[in-house]
């Protein structure tokens, strides 16, 4: 199992060949936070600590991959942010939370309010917001290639719109609003969503 501080990602693969290709897509989905086999030397198991550095890892995705796309990332703690990029930030981080939180009463059965130190996948998913919470757009940003919990994903999101409508200080020109949200799956196929997860 492809293991990454404080947590395991993905699949199982067999890496006692050496070939580290075969857990690169799961490492990326995780966002490079290591990449090692559980048959190498010094494997711990993972306990609770694991369980925060696993989200902490999630959160870093998240944020990388938002700064490189133009989308709100949300949870951003840089200081070198102006007084209003901050504002805008923490109205991105708020806004997300509530999305969240429609998305995983939408999916009564569906979604988890636990997360195992062992993750079965992370599902980064992008998706855009017109001024009256209709999902305009949605796709997988980056995965470990997981079908079924891709679409799982995805059905969650659509399965909860119209969503809340976004704050006016979030909206482009065009009245829309680009976010990304990671969905952090249970191997029972449960999910919780990062912007929820990180504050436990």
């Amino acid at each position: 199992m492809i293991r990454y501080p404080g947590g395991s990602f993905g699949r199982a693969f067999d890496n006692s060949s050496g070939n580290r290709a075969a857990c690169k897509p799961a490492c990326e989905a995780a966002g490079e936070f290591g990449c090692e086999s559980a048959r190498e030397p010094g494997f711990k198991p993972a306990g609770k600590r694991a369980a925060i550095y696993a989200l902490a890892a999630v959160a870093t995705l998240s944020l990388l991959a938002g700064c490189g796309s133009g989308l709100v990332p949300g949870g951003s703690s840089n200081n070198n942010l102006s007084p209003q990029q901050r504002q805008y930030a923490a109205t991105a981080d708020q806004y997300k939370e509530v999305v969240a939180e429609k998305v995983m009463q939408s999916n009564p059965g569906r979604a988890s309010h636990e997360l195992q130190p062992m993750l079965r996948s992370v599902v980064v998913v992008s998706f855009t917001i017109d001024r009256d919470g209709r999902v305009l757009h949605s796709s997988v940003y980056r995965t470990n290639g997981d079908d079924e919990v891709e679409a799982a994903a995805i059905s969650s999101l659509r399965r909860a719109a119209p969503l809340p409508v976004p704050p006016t200080a979030l909206l482009d020109r065009a009245g829309r609003v680009d976010l990304m949200e990671s969905w952090l799956f249970n191997t029972d196929g449960r999910f919780q969503l990062r912007s929820l997860a990180s504050g436990q």
